[in-house]
């Protein structure tokens, strides 16, 4: 088993090398998660070095990370193009199958990747399994909109 020092170690390189992806200019959505709060801190490093690039953050952690990293952030009820989103998933089959949104972000998570002009997920070897479900909890997420109308619809 890897110790946790070197897994973090192994996350911050994953999260290095997604970053090879942004560009000065770029939108840039950003994931949630242990290895993607290190690509936000980096790409904070970068921002007060001088890169202009924007955010759209997947969750209110990511967004409170950002804003203290010094990345400007689009509003979430504005209109965005995202050049590029950076996330990572909860597991990964052999065929690239993902299971994303197990810290809870899993509907902004899919409007950001699904928004992006390319999405960049990061995996390392813990996240790699023979199939997907097992022994990961699959997340589901309710919004309030129509919550009682598609629960009456759901029952028998």
């Amino acid at each position: 088993m890897t110790p946790p020092h070197d897994l973090d170690s192994l996350k911050k390189a994953t999260a290095l090398k997604a970053l090879d992806f942004v560009r000065d200019g770029m939108v840039v959505g950003l994931g949630t998660g242990s290895t993607a709060k290190h690509m936000v801190m980096v790409l904070g490093e970068k921002v007060r070095a001088g890169m202009k690039l924007r955010g759209v953050a997947t969750s209110e952690e990511t967004a409170a990370l950002a804003r203290q990293c010094g990345i400007p952030l689009i509003d979430s009820d504005n209109r965005w193009e995202i050049d590029v989103a950076i996330d990572g998933a909860d597991q990964v089959d052999p065929g690239f199958n993902l299971i994303k949104g197990g810290g809870g972000a899993l509907l902004k998570e899919k409007i950001v990747a699904a928004s992006a002009k390319q999405f960049i997920v990061l995996v390392d070897h813990t996240k790699q399994v023979p199939a997907l479900g097992g022994s990961f909890p699959l997340p589901i997420e309710i919004i309030p909109f129509g919550w009682a109308v598609q629960l009456e619809k759901s029952k028998p």
